[in-house]
C-alpha cells in the first residue's frame, strides 16, 4: 500500500535528518518496539529511544534505508547505520532488517533484527569478537542502553 509505504519512508527520512520528533509522529501511542540492543520498548520509551540515540552529536549517524514494501497490514523495509561508538569512537556499520504492523494509519510493532556478534565486534572489539554472539554480551549491551535510556528519560522527561 502506497500510504504505508509513504509512511515507512516519512520515518528513515526523518531518521537519516536526525529528527527524532518525526519519527515519533510515525508510531502509534501504543508502539511496541524491540531489537538486539534494548530488548523490548514500550510507548513513551520507544519514542524517547530515537530522542536519545539522535541527540548524541557525537555519534553522528548515517542512516540509509532500501527495500520498503508494506501491505494493509504489515510491512518491511532493511537500512544500515554508521556511525562511530563509545569512549574509542569504533566504526560501527549495522547492517538492519526491520519489520512492521500498522494500526489506526500509524507504526504499531517495530521490530529491529541485526546480528549482535557483528554488531559487538565492531563496537566493543576484542570483547566482542570473542563474546558477541553469547547472552552475556545481549544481555549487558540491553543493560547498558536500558539504563542509559532511564537516565535520558529522567533527565529530560
Amino acid at each position: 500500500m502506497k500510504t504505508y509505504i509513504t509512511l515507512i519512508e516519512n520515518f528513515y527520512n526523518a531518521f537519516a535528518n536526525g529528527d527524532a520528533a518525526t519519527m515519533n509522529k510515525c508510531y502509534h501511542q501504543d508502539i511496541k518496539f524491540q531489537d538486539p540492543a534494548f530488548g523490548q520498548l514500550s510507548g513513551n520509551k520507544a519514542c524517547k529511544m530515537w530522542e536519545m540515540l539522535l541527540s548524541n552529536e557525537n555519534a553522528a549517524p548515517v542512516i540509509t534505508y532500501s527495500d520498503v514494501a508494506a501491505t494493509e497490514q504489515s510491512g518491511s523495509a532493511e537500512w544500515k547505520a554508521e556511525y562511530f561508538f563509545g569512549p574509542d569512537k569504533r566504526k560501527v556499520i549495522n547492517q538492519v532488517k526491520t519489520s512492521f504492523t500498522f494500526q489506526d494509519g500509524l507504526i504499531h510493532r517495530h521490530t529491529d533484527s541485526f546480528s549482535m556478534w557483528k554488531w559487538s565486534k565492531q563496537a566493543l572489539g576484542t570483547s566482542g569478537l570473542l563474546l558477541g554472539w553469547t547472552p552475556i554480551i545481549r544481555n549487558k549491551v540491553q543493560q547498558t542502553t536500558n539504563k542509559k535510556l532511564n537516565d535520558y528519560i529522567s533527565k529530560k522527561g
